[in-house]
């Protein structure tokens, strides 16, 4: 009848039985001969919670749902206590079960939204087990160490640091706060990139070391492939396919960064990007389809983004940057801007990335002319990677490389003009 009167109710139910298969599912894939906790146990556990919070709550059974809490965790550990004498010290699944139990419990106190955000995640935990098993093996105690450390900083020494600007009006731009909010922004897009690139490995074939090797740095692909396409019985074809590739991801990426500091901005950069990113992704299915990969590429994790040292000398690269930025524009004007942003990007395209965006954030009037410097940034950071690729390749990497290198300027200068 209760469940009649209250469609919201059986939603409440059904919603907790749902997880609790769901969970169940997962750790049924690990149950041994000797069985264990499968899909029904826990779905059992999960209507358990939802039952308990519906007489705990509703019902005013004051304290009833501790109770059934407690019973459940008894049994739970009585399990464990079996498995462990078996040899299998593993908590896991008993730990899941305890949270299935919380699970329905929330969603009879209304908390569905909650409640499945909170399954999904063990669900993914659960279900990428080999992979982290995987990554924790490849991840070195220094990468621990560092990755603390800067956590450290960040949430405690940050909250301390004064968040007004400084310097000579009208340069008054350099604000600590801010600066080290940009070196959180960055260090954290790096070190998504450093695990990807711990967590798959080090060898690859060329396209493929080519991408990822564009996540850490597309200018110590170009250099690497360069140099090794002077070796005897290297395929050009297939280096500058992976160099061409190192490109297009730091097109993307800096449409990123700036879209995560200023949405218009970000919008307004892709836009123009998508030009670049499709003579670049063009040259690349013209080299795929020239000759098909074989050969193998080194990805390089480089270091970890969360070492301090690293951190600081990327936080006063910025804060440089952030500087003759504004002193360029106010004494210079838009070319100026311009000027400093092309000089930028010969040796680092995230620090003026992000000046610029910082920039469009606190006058949006200064979207277009951000968007600008940006993509001037990314085009002075080509032209150095051709000149690498020009200068450092073989004969036949250099007939490759220059043509596309051409066809990007002349799509940059025409982004830039219709931004």
């Amino acid at each position: 009848m209760a469940l009649m009167e209250d469609p919201h109710l059986a939603l409440r139910f059904a919603v907790a039985i749902g997880l609790g298969m769901l969970l169940g599912l997962e750790r049924e894939r690990t149950k041994g001969e000797e069985g264990g906790l499968g899909v029904r146990t826990f779905a059992l556990i999960a209507l358990a919670g939802a039952m308990a919070g519906y007489l705990d709550d509703d019902l005013g059974l004051s304290g009833f749902a501790l109770v059934v809490f407690a019973a459940v965790t008894a049994l739970i550990v009585s399990l464990y206590l079996v498995t462990a004498l078996r040899g299998d010290t593993g908590v896991t699944t008993e730990v899941s079960a305890l949270l299935c139990f919380m699970l329905g419990l929330l969603c009879a106190r209304g908390q569905i939204q909650f409640a499945a955000w909170v399954a999904v995640a063990m669900a993914l935990l659960l279900a990428l087990k080999d992979w982290l098993h995987r990554l924790a093996r490849r991840i070195e105690v220094s990468d621990v160490e560092a990755t603390l450390k800067f956590a450290i900083v960040t949430l405690i020494i940050l909250p301390l640091v004064p968040d007004q600007n400084y310097g000579p009006a009208p340069l008054n731009v350099l604000n600590p706060y801010k600066i080290w909010l940009m070196v959180v922004l960055i260090s954290g897009l790096n070190f998504a990139s450093y695990v990807l690139v711990k967590t798959v490995g080090a060898e690859h074939g060329i396209g493929i070391a080519g991408l990822l090797g564009g996540l850490v740095s597309s200018t110590a692909v170009t250099l690497g492939f360069s140099q090794r396409s002077r070796q005897p019985g290297e395929d050009a074809s297939a280096l500058a396919l992976g160099i061409l590739l190192a490109w297009t991801v730091m097109f993307f990426r800096v449409v990123i960064m700036a879209w995560l500091i200023s949405g218009r901005l970000g919008l307004r950069l892709a836009v123009a990007m998508a030009l670049l990113c499709a003579v670049s992704l063009g040259a690349c299915y013209w080299l795929w389809r020239r000759r098909r990969l074989k050969e193998r590429g080194q990805v390089e994790a480089g270091h970890n983004p969360f070492e301090l040292d690293e951190a600081i000398k990327f936080g006063l690269l910025f804060g440089v940057v952030v500087f003759i930025a504004k002193a360029a524009q106010v004494y210079l004007g838009d070319a100026g801007l311009y000027l400093a942003a092309g000089i930028a990007g010969l040796t680092d395209v995230d620090a003026i990335t992000l000046a610029m965006a910082d920039l469009a954030r606190s006058d949006e009037q200064n979207i277009t002319i951000a968007a600008r410097a940006i993509l001037i940034a990314a085009l002075a950071n080509t032209l150095v990677k051709s000149g690498m690729a020009v200068s450092l390749g073989s004969q036949e990497l250099r007939q490759l490389t220059l043509p596309i290198a051409g066809a990007l300027f002349v799509a940059g200068i025409a982004a830039a003009v219709l931004i």
